[in-house]
């Protein structure tokens, strides 16, 4: 058996002015041939899966093209073109093949195709013709289109934010893809969209409810379907299929595959007012990571949360640690121009800088001075499973600078979400030792820094990914819907 193997994948933040190009892609990984399986065949990511099944269960993984970029703004219409067509064109050179296999995230949107995977799969249906079986791995935080469940054959999503089963749901999918074509299950599945937007801090599925809920998914064998996804959505994007998913795939069964569909989008309504948060503002938050006992005390930045794709440099913790005469915090911003400064003056040098605050606005640029303890190409590798999967990982250009009251200020020259130690440790900072850190995240960092996190503080800052849906004013999205919507409404426009 011959299964291409491949992918797209790009979570777009349509309420970033910023646009994803094809240079943003080359940076963050697009690879074709053997280049796929040397960059990502021992990542813990889906593509890494993909290939660990052809080694177990005795396929040829076939490679087509795979693109990754660090969430921002929507994809350029010429980006995602230019991509689609080579995931194409590399597929239609490789036949014949039995099946495919993709890498999706199911959160991208390109400019004028807000339903950028949909466009993916149909694409690739129309290539493969409606006999050969199309699986696409998932992101838990897609936002599944009634296109993307009709094109595809399986859709199988990630069960854990932080994502660290990448790899494992890569491999489940895989068995599918080998299973479909050789005859031994045919494929049907169902969606179902209950309407409501989740909190992203309530996403987090080692937390009641979801933990309960995602445990519902593993009978799927001995409830007689084969696989079984829920996710959760990504509230950052306003389109029409923002929001919640829930999707069973079956052998040959599609009234099985609806009723479970429709059974888990229940219990996800049922459990609506428990999937909410309410986190601190930045001054009680500060307050209270200073008090701890417990360090380092980790300041959970919810507004510059770098993987749903915000600016990197909002300055609204950093300043209010200052204002609360903070030491020994570790802050990271993104700000090239800050490095350029720090590389001119070299290791050892006192520098006066104005940093973060150029893109996010809700804070100005905030004026620190302190010596360049390090300058480091920003390049380091990550080995265990980590949300995202990635292990070759790229934070630009960086540079440490120490103030006089014992903060460390770190400046890169890449927005890179801090899904590893490593974006510190390669540094030679010691994490654990701090009083008090900043992550620019919502859950996803926790993978990493839970294990060294004496007190995790989330707060609720503006910017890009507040994380209350009711902070943004949604044009396209389906309503009504929870929160935007008066919940009576919502109930009786919901029928599951």
């Amino acid at each position: 058996m011959r299964i291409a193997v491949g992918g797209l994948m790009h979570e777009s933040n349509t309420f970033a002015a910023s646009r994803t190009d094809l240079t943003a892609f080359e940076s963050g990984g697009l690879e074709t041939g053997s280049g796929i399986a040397a960059r990502w065949g021992d990542a813990h990511h889906e593509v890494g899966g993909f290939l660990e099944g052809a080694r177990e269960f005795g396929f040829d993984a076939v490679p087509t093209l795979m693109g990754w970029a660090t969430p921002a703004g929507p994809v350029t219409s010429d980006a995602f073109e230019e991509l689609t067509g080579r995931l194409v064109g590399s597929l239609r050179a490789q036949e014949p093949v039995d099946a495919v296999l993709l890498a999706l995230h199911g959160a991208m949107v390109a400019e004028g195709e807000p339903d950028a995977d949909g466009a993916i799969l149909a694409r690739v249906r129309d290539l493969i013709g409606p006999r050969r079986p199309l699986i696409a791995t998932l992101d838990f935080h897609a936002n599944v289109s009634p296109r993307m469940a009709e094109s595809a054959d399986a859709l199988v999503a990630y069960r854990t934010y932080p994502h660290v089963d990448q790899r494992v749901r890569g491999k489940h999918a895989a068995k599918l893809a080998l299973r479909a074509a050789r005859g031994e299950v045919r494929l049907t599945q169902a969606l179902a969209k209950p309407p409501l937007l989740i909190h992203l801090l309530a996403q987090e599925t080692g937390r009641e409810p979801l933990r309960s809920l995602m445990e519902e998914l593993d009978a799927g064998p001995a409830s007689g379907y084969l696989d079984a996804s829920i996710l959760a959505g990504f509230p950052y994007a306003d389109v029409l299929e923002a929001g919640p998913s829930c999707v069973v795939v079956t052998n040959n069964d599609p009234g099985l595959a609806a009723a479970r569909a429709q059974w888990l989008a229940a219990k996800l309504w049922s459990l609506r007012k428990e999937l909410t948060a309410n986190p601190l503002g930045p001054r009680e938050a500060v307050a209270e990571a200073l008090a701890a006992r417990d360090t380092p005390a980790v300041l959970v930045d919810l507004g510059d949360n770098i993987g749903g794709g915000s600016a990197a440099d909002s300055t609204v913790l950093l300043q209010e640690l200052l204002a609360q005469h903070a030491t020994g915090a570790i802050v990271v911003l993104y700000d090239p121009a800050a490095v350029a400064l720090c590389a001119a003056a070299g290791v050892g040098t006192t520098v006066t800088l104005a940093v973060g605050g150029k893109i996010d606005t809700n804070a100005q640029p905030v004026t620190v001075t302190g010596v360049v303890r390090v300058l480091h190409d920003g390049r380091y590798v990550e080995d265990l499973p980590r949300h995202g999967g990635i292990r070759e990982n790229d934070q630009g250009r960086t540079a440490v600078v120490e103030t006089p009251e014992g903060n460390t200020i770190v400046v890169n020259s890449l927005r890179h979400p801090p899904f590893s130690l490593g974006q510190l440790t390669s540094l030679g900072l010691r994490p654990e030792s701090a009083r008090a850190i900043v992550v620019k995240a919502a859950v996803a960092y926790k993978a990493a820094y839970e294990p060294i996190a004496g007190t995790i503080i989330p707060v609720d800052t503006p910017g890009l990914t507040a994380a209350n849906p009711a902070r943004y004013e949604y044009r396209s999205i389906r309503r009504p819907i929870l929160p935007l919507d008066p919940e009576p409404l919502v109930e009786a426009s919901f029928h599951p």
